[in-house]
């Protein structure tokens, strides 16, 4: 995964934070990228998580770092560390990863599980990349937002994840074009359907917070959303791992040239493309949910 070229930047001595590392996709591109060179810093909400992680990393490229995306105290603390730590270097990337799934018929997602969806996958992220904009710009770095297919198109009975995708593209199109200026560079990259811990706590969660609501309001769904967690326990492998999206971040943190956005996948092109294609009325078709 070392690339040798004009068109790639070395990893070496570079110092990049990548959030929600104790599990999924995270885990594994922390593992890849202390792999490749980088000095990685694992962002992690239990010291146990971070423990387990530098273990699997004999190089000693990999420290982990407390951070909750969603309190203030902890946000600040994990930037303070880490600027002891990189010294006057800077973390040359900011790979935003942490995020949660809320899966249920918009009309029976709560006010609390949204506030909660948009808390942790769009002001949580936005917060973290405040706090460590002042070491991106000293080293000319580079922030990787990582969203989803569902930030192209949105499915039903995920629209709270989506509505968030939809925000942290959006978000990252104004830090790209405010940015630029300060010489740091911004990228999406949108991982398709990977099977990680992720998809098993959204099926939980949503069962769960369902049979908890009222009957009047859950009852026209429930057939359907029903079908839909079946389908979703049942998920075989995409042919996309978790590996191929390590190599993607690699890719936009050291392309001399990065592209705005990376797919991860088939699924996540097939989006991609459909929405640049299809018209809202086909796309509706395509998406119809019955209720009756």
């Amino acid at each position: 995964m070392t690339y040798r070229s004009a068109k790639f930047l070395p990893p070496e001595d570079k110092y990049v934070l990548v959030t929600g590392a104790s599990s999924g996709l995270g885990h594994t591109c922390a593992l890849q990228l202390a792999r490749v060179g980088f000095q990685v810093f694992a962002g992690v909400r239990r010291t146990r998580d971070g423990e387990d992680l530098a273990a699997l990393s004999p190089s000693g490229r990999i420290r982990s770092v407390r951070i909750d995306v969603t309190d203030e105290e902890s946000v600040a603390a994990a930037v303070k560390e880490v600027a002891a730590e990189t010294g006057g270097s800077g973390l040359w990337g900011l790979v935003n990863n942490a995020g949660i799934a809320v899966s249920a018929p918009l009309e029976c997602v709560t006010p609390q599980r949204m506030r909660q969806q948009l808390d942790t996958n769009v002001i949580g992220q936005l917060a973290v990349t405040q706090g460590f904009l002042p070491q991106l710009r000293r080293s000319g770095g580079r922030i990787v937002n990582v969203t989803s297919g569902l930030g192209s198109v949105a499915l039903p009975f995920l629209g709270a994840y989506a509505a968030a995708q939809f925000a942290k593209e959006a978000m990252s199109d104004v830090l790209r074009r405010e940015l630029r200026g300060a010489g740091v560079g911004v990228c999406v990259v949108q991982p398709g359907a990977i099977m990680t811990p992720i998809w098993g706590k959204l099926t939980a969660g949503a069962r769960s917070d369902f049979d908890d609501l009222p009957r009047a309001v859950s009852e026209p769904y429930r057939t359907a959303f029903g079908h839909f967690l079946d389908a979703n326990e049942q998920q075989t492998a995409t042919g996309t791992s978790a590996e191929d999206f390590a190599r993607t971040v690699y890719r936009a943190l050291t392309a001399a040239e990065p592209r705005t956005r990376y797919q991860v996948g088939k699924d996540a092109r097939s989006f991609h493309v459909l929405k640049r294609v299809l018209s809202d009325r086909a796309l509706d078709r395509r998406f119809r949910v019955r209720t009756d």
